[in-house]
């Protein structure tokens, strides 16, 4: 039985988490689902409607050549039904099934929404393969092919799918009405295939002279206005909603209640943009994509106030200039921000061909809108969504009502609300240190068990690398792997994760951590940098541990702590998988080849310990790396196993990376 959540176990754990304001919420919710159960209504009448909500003249002719280049690419492979998904290849776009997930050969059961077992892979499938395809980001992909070529096959191919969609899955019916982040996202969809087919003959009458479009877009709206993501959930799905809805309210303001929606999606926008960042600029999921999710999200429903002139409180506008000067400062030389917690491969609007870097796109916009700092790495690289969005959105210092902004004069290392250091050296030697809260909100939703870990890179190459996600639903084994402390570059003792997990997505247990020391100024500028903190995730014991980055050996010295009575110990190290290791002993040497050049390390290992490489292991998981949501593959593990004696010498191991010039 693979069932990813659920049980009265798992709901009594989770309702332990919830305030009473958010169990009365959900109560209500109920209620509401409840009286909805039978067939819902058609929705307002609406004539006359109009879509002003355009593209700038000239807007396609500032696409870079070489970006149109891959989307278009991209256009034609899926105008020949081909796509991967989360690693399963699929040849069926030309025609797709809407409740068909690929992966395991299952139709997710129609019925009320709100009775689909969504979680429940036996019965649905995996729902992220079915889900995505859902998300219509695809067809943005063609809508913007059909932009920038004028060739009307791209148009017709999203008229088509539009219409099958909606045929497929009346309001309220299915399995694509149970998940406001998903409602919210497909919101945001429509309006960029509006905007993007608007020189095609046949937009208005797809969109608001067809009456099947806006019983679609209406009811969507009145789920979202009706069921948001309350409390212990409000974390990036209850920006996804906000910002769908309000774009769509923006973008498609035809129905009576459109100046509402509009006025509540702002209000819960802006409320949960500052609630989900830290005053650093980083997200307080701790999960590094999700930053990306949030901040693409902020910018595309900014885009749609500036286009129907709403205005958008200054705050907004703050946040997502922190979130860009942070996500700039935290990058490796190659624009590869951290890996950290969990990762879906999920994007709030996309517009541009595979090949395309996400991070370097972010940033290219952030440059767009806001203005690069000298300190900011270059981006070299192009993309679509950047000269469409700076098109739409005020020059963030030409905005009147922008306040006086500080912004970092040099590149930020240590981020101190979020626990996140980073520390660089000589051979663009990069090293991410974990001293933060675990995870956001009462759940900590998309954390993992993952205090202490140290991630370093060495040119962009992962060297000791954090593992990734791999899966959320129906594999819980893989779930739990890797979000576990034996997952992570950590210690752990007894065999127990620092932190409790209650599930899934729910942790009722969260270790505390506190950094002691921060010194992260670059290595090559001072001699060595440092970093020291501790947390108290094993009842009984403190895990402490010390970092310093050496600029002349190129050494990375790793020290870890141990107070508190006699303890089983495994300290682990997951190697990138391009990373060799000949393990002898308590030494390993690495080798890794980059750009055609032949690389090398040394990892000396605490001698106190036994030593042993784990690879591709699957009884239990040990020794994998995930490229991507859905996708693994083997990658070496250095586990050392022992005891540790918090109140002798023994308790202290010392682990030494050194880089060979």
């Amino acid at each position: 039985m693979t069932v990813s959540a659920g049980g009265a176990g798992w709901y009594l754990r989770r309702l332990s988490r919830m305030g009473p304001r958010e169990v009365g919420g959900r109560v209500g919710d109920a209620v509401r689902r409840r009286r909805w159960r039978s067939a819902p209504p058609d929705g307002p009448s609406v004539t006359g409607a109009r879509f002003t909500a355009v593209l700038p003249a000239g807007t396609i002719a500032a696409v870079p050549p070489d970006a149109a280049k891959r989307l278009i690419a991209e256009a034609d492979r899926l105008m020949a039904g081909h796509a991967e998904y989360f690693g399963v290849g699929r040849d069926d776009l030309a025609d797709p099934d809407w409740c068909y997930d690929p992966k395991t050969g299952r139709r997710a059961p129609w019925g009320y929404a709100f009775d689909v077992p969504y979680r429940n892979e036996d019965a649905v499938g995996d729902i992220k393969q079915i889900w995505e395809l859902s998300r219509h980001q695809y067809l943005t992909v063609l809508a913007a092919a059909y932009a920038v070529t004028g060739d009307e096959r791209y148009a017709e191919r999203v008229a088509g799918h539009l219409r099958s969609w909606w045929a497929a899955n009346a309001p309220l019916r299915g399995v694509h009405w149970t998940s406001g982040i998903e409602l919210g996202i497909r919101l945001l969809s429509w309006v960029w295939i509006r905007r993007l087919l608007d020189g095609w003959p046949g937009a208005a009458g797809l969109f608001e002279g067809n009456p099947v479009a806006l019983r679609q877009i209406w009811h969507h709206q009145r789920w979202l206005a009706a069921f948001p993501s309350r409390g212990s959930s409000a974390n990036n799905h209850v920006i996804a909603e906000a910002a769908g809805q309000f774009a769509a309210a923006c973008a498609f303001g035809w129905f009576p209640a459109s100046a509402r929606w509009r006025a509540d999606a702002l209000r819960s926008l802006e409320r949960q943009l500052r609630g989900n960042t830290f005053a650093s600029g980083l997200n307080r999921e701790l999960a590094t994509e999700y930053h990306g999710l949030v901040l693409e999200l902020g910018l595309a429903a900014v885009a749609e106030a500036d286009t129907a002139g709403v205005p958008v409180p200054a705050s907004i506008r703050l946040v997502l200039l922190r979130m860009t000067d942070a996500l700039a400062a935290i990058v490796d030389n190659r624009l590869r921000p951290p890996r950290q917690g969990d990762a879906d491969d999920g994007h709030g609007l996309v517009v541009d061909g595979t090949g395309t870097d996400r991070w370097a796109s972010l940033l290219a916009t952030g440059d767009a809108v806001f203005g690069r700092l000298a300190w900011w790495p270059t981006v070299t690289g192009t993309d679509v969504r950047t000269p469409l969005l700076a098109a739409l959105i005020r020059s963030y210092p030409k905005n009147g009502t922008a306040p006086a902004v500080s912004r970092p004069a040099s590149r930020p290392a240590h981020f101190a609300d979020a626990g996140m250091t980073i520390l660089r050296g000589p051979e663009e030697i990069w090293c991410r240190c974990d001293g933060g809260p675990h995870g956001f909100l009462s759940i900590a939703a998309h954390a993992h068990a993952d205090a202490l870990s140290v991630e370093v890179r060495h040119d962009g190459v992962d060297v000791l690398a954090d593992p990734g996600t791999f899966c959320y639903h129906g594999q819980p084994e893989w779930r739990q792997y890797f979000r576990s402390t034996l997952g992570h570059n950590t210690l752990q003792l007894d065999g127990d994760d620092q932190s409790v997990s209650g599930g899934p997505f729910l942790w009722t247990r969260h270790a505390r951590s506190s950094v002691l020391v921060a010194d992260p100024s670059d290595a090559s500028d001072v001699g060595a940098v440092r970093w020291c903190a501790e947390h108290d995730g094993y009842q009984g014991s403190l895990h402490r541990r010390r970092v310093e980055l050496t600029a002349a050996s190129q050494e990375l010295r790793v020290v870890d702590e141990v107070r508190g009575p006699r303890r089983a110990v495994r300290l682990a190290f997951h190697l990138g998988p391009a990373i060799a290791a000949d393990l002898v002993d308590n030494r390993a040497q690495l080798t890794w080849t980059r750009d055609g050049e032949d690389r090398s390390a040394t990892l000396d290992l605490p001698g106190q310990l036994t030593w042993r490489a784990h690879r591709g292991e699957s009884e239990p998981p040990l020794g994998w790396y995930s490229p991507g949501f859905g996708r693994k593959e083997p990658a070496t593990t250095l586990v050392g196993t022992g005891f540790v004696d918090g109140t002798a010498p023994s308790g202290e191991f010392t682990t030494v990376l050194r880089f060979r010039g």
